[in-house]
């Protein structure tokens, strides 16, 4: 809704994105209220998980059309159908995010090993040190843990700024990896 309520298009890309496969958003973005400052970002981007794909397929029926200009060259040049899910969003935030940049990002750890988290998290610390925004939305405790954060919890009783240690993704892999096996006992038994 936040993505939206800016200008950016619902399946995700930048502000210039406006093609539609599904119209499935929700109307929340109607009742977003921005705030703006004379500051403007320079650029910006909303990557969204699950229609990633639909950018991919969006980037080359575009730079299929004789303008001359292909934009798969600012996403590193390579096109992104042709690399894994992990690699083609390391193409995005390596090439197209650059400095003075907003960035709303909807469960980017999808398709990332535990170590490109961890090298997304180095690319994340760039950005911001150049002035870069980002709103990230995220399940991973890799993720979550960046230190100069804000984080917020939503829950059904509202939405509220959380510790770090107070979020369920931080307790839960907490417990998982201090006592696995005990963990996966009792996960298992209450299944049985």
């Amino acid at each position: 809704s936040i993505a939206v309520a800016y200008g950016f298009n619902a399946e995700g890309g930048s502000t210039n994105f406006s093609f539609e496969t599904k119209n499935s958003s929700s109307k929340l973005y109607k009742h977003v209220k921005l705030k703006r400052t004379l500051k403007r970002p320079k650029t910006g981007y909303f990557f969204r998980a699950e229609s990633f794909y639909n950018v991919a397929t969006n980037i080359e029926t575009l730079d299929e059309l004789p303008t001359g200009k292909k934009i798969i060259k600012a996403y590193g040049g390579k096109s992104l159908h042709e690399q894994s899910r992990g690699e083609s969003f390391f193409s995005l935030i390596l090439n197209r995010f650059c400095k003075n940049g907003f960035y709303i990002l909807d469960e980017p750890e999808s398709g990332l090993s535990l170590e490109r988290q961890f090298a997304f998290i180095s690319r994340l610390n760039e950005l911001v040190d150049e002035q870069s925004q980002f709103i990230i939305g995220t399940h991973s405790p890799i993720i979550l843990s960046y230190p100069h954060s804000t984080i917020y919890q939503i829950t059904e009783n509202g939405m509220y700024k959380v510790e770090y240690e107070q979020t369920n993704a931080f307790k839960f892999m907490k417990m998982f990896t201090e006592n696995h096996s005990n963990f996966l006992n009792e996960l298992l038994k209450a299944k049985e």
